[in-house]
């Protein structure tokens, strides 16, 4: 009797199959099934190894496929249901970290499902010609994948670092009388001087609801500036910030750094915190935080963003060493920006938002406004992921606040619903106080006003809708991380002017004299040398307008 061993066959249809077993396949059919499996890779991540693979690695990327695309429609669903949330938690230390590790996980995965799928693949049996393409074709889908979440983590770890440099760890705020009111500083840090100066105050008074905002503008030269109740500065100015001219508002935030931080023990920055309560005792309001700008620093910002491009009413020198202080007249100007359409680097950019010589503040301070709207309109999404790392860091050196970072997803929302709403605003000065208002203030008057104003605005009576200034100073409240989230990127904050429309569109630049001859930077500068200082006032009179390209 003899005994037979029995060898069982594979299935016919499994030893010809082309998608398993295509060495018996010709040579079109195993090309296109490298580009399918490539293909299902790249759109179902684990698709070609159920088909082609190992099956049980195909179930678990398959797993892993389905839960990220059931996270993204749950982050769909919280961006159409609760939009704070999702900005909450990405915006969240412990949150993002945990979201930089999924994302760098899910790369470093979806890089090794391509791998095995060039071995599924098995490129020798390929045409020699389709190889390199295929190569190519494999190259380029782990870059528009693996490379698209290892870019997405990145960019949020920048994002992560900028709000820990820029946003505090403290307590959340809470709104006062149903409003956020937040103190804008546009500052200055120089070498010689210890804190930042302001140059520009405004408060943006947000309606905690609705976003419906109005905004306040104090002037600089402010005088007698009353301490909020509480204020550890009471103790030394119970009676104000009264000691003659030279105590302007702006200069509490240097006094109180260089000689009263005893007085803020634990506070991140004494004068900021003290000129935040010289504003709320001169409002009569509660300011709750502050949003500051380092206008050095400002520069490296726009350089970052490859420089703004604005329309200039007029030239705009830029000035040389101070030689008559009490008269505020400098020397030679180091150079001009001549009236017309521009293209400015952070240099100039900086000089042409903070000169004022030859004009009064409130054309610097038209031009400050004109840069900010030229910075928010030109940071695309293109500009803002090709730099993001660049103006991130910018970022860091440029804005300091004491926003508590976990209210970002909450003041992001609302700078979302105040943007197009309409905007009410009030300058303690011209046009609607007397000029001289700021050297002997009646803060009776200025606390009726105040409250007349956030009262109508509340009512949601006719504004200034749509000032896009106003939006973007909005927005700045909070996102002052500006180019640090995509959402909103910061720019520098200054006060609005009280003109009508500073940056309207029907302006002409002033070219020519009156006598029709072109305005040159040597004929400006000759009458400097002459000392015909009211010359170059009548030629640049118009420098305050301006408009973003």
């Amino acid at each position: 009797m003899t005994t037979s061993h029995y060898r069982p066959q594979a299935p016919k249809q499994a030893l010809t199959d082309p998608v398993r077993n295509p060495a018996n396949a010709p040579a079109p059919v195993r090309t296109k099934r490298a580009f399918v499996l490539l293909l299902l890779t790249l759109l179902v991540p684990g698709s070609a190894q159920i088909v082609a693979g190992d099956r049980k690695l195909g179930r678990i990327a398959l797993r892993v496929t389905l839960a990220v695309w059931g996270l993204l429609i749950v982050a769909l669903a919280l961006l159409l249901a609760n939009r704070t949330l999702l900005i909450g938690i990405v915006t969240n230390p412990v949150a993002s970290l945990l979201l930089i590790v999924i994302l760098i996980a899910l790369a470093l995965g979806w890089a090794a499902l391509f791998i095995n799928t060039l071995r599924l693949i098995r490129p020798v049996l390929l045409a020699p010609g389709m190889r390199p393409i295929v190569g190519v074709a494999l190259v380029l889908a782990m870059v528009l994948s693996s490379g698209t979440l290892g870019y997405a983590a990145y960019l949020l770890n920048v994002s992560r670092n900028a709000i820990g440099s820029i946003f505090s760890a403290g307590p959340a705020i809470d709104p006062v009388d149903g409003r956020y009111n937040f103190l804008m500083m546009g500052g200055d840090a120089g070498d010689d001087r210890t804190g930042r100066r302001p140059d520009s105050l405004s408060v943006l008074s947000v309606d905690a609801k609705t976003g419906q905002t109005a905004i306040i503008s104090v002037p600089r030269n402010l005088q007698n500036a009353q301490f909020s109740e509480g204020s550890p500065m009471r103790q030394v100015y119970p009676d104000g910030y009264d000691c003659g001219n030279e105590c302007l508002i702006n200069a509490i935030n240097t006094e109180v750094t260089n000689e009263h931080t005893d007085l803020y023990p634990g506070v991140a920055d004494p004068g900021a915190q003290a000129t935040l309560e010289a504003v709320s005792g001169s409002l009569g309001i509660t300011v709750q935080a502050y949003v500051l700008v380092d206008m050095e620093g400002f520069a490296k910002l726009i350089d970052a963003m490859g420089g703004i491009k604005i329309k200039a009413g007029g030239w705009v020198p830029l000035s040389g060493d101070m030689v008559d202080e009490a008269n505020g007249i400098h020397g030679m100007p180091t150079g001009w920006i001549p009236a017309g359409d521009q293209h400015l680097d952070g240099y100039h950019a900086l000089w042409y938002g903070r000169s004022r010589e030859f004009v009064d503040d409130y054309a610097r301070i038209q031009r400050q406004q004109c840069v900010q709207q030229a910075m928010l309109k030109q940071l695309d999404p293109a500009t803002l992921l090709s730099k993001f790392e660049d103006i991130a860091n910018a970022g860091t050196k440029v804005v300091d606040s004491n926003i508590s970072a976990s209210q970002l997803g909450s003041f992001v929302d609302l700078a979302m619903k105040a943007k197009g709403t309409e905007v009410r605003r009030l300058t303690i000065g011209p046009p609607d106080f007397d000029a001289s208002f700021s050297t002997v203030p009646d803060f009776d008057q200025i606390h009726s006003k105040v409250d007349q104003l956030l009262a109508a605005q509340s009512g949601g009576s006719a504004g200034a809708a749509g000032d896009p200034a106003a939006e973007d100073a909005i927005l700045q409240a909070g996102s002052a991380a500006g180019p640090l989230m995509a959402a909103a990127p910061a720019a520098p904050l200054t006060q609005p002017s009280p003109s009508p429309s500073p940056s309207s569109s029907d302006f002409t630049p002033v070219t020519t004299t009156p006598d029709g001859e072109p305005i040159t930077e040597a004929m400006l500068n000759q009458f400097k040398r002459e000392g015909n200082e009211q010359a170059i006032r009548d030629l640049v009179a118009t420098n305050g307008q301006c408009r973003p390209l």
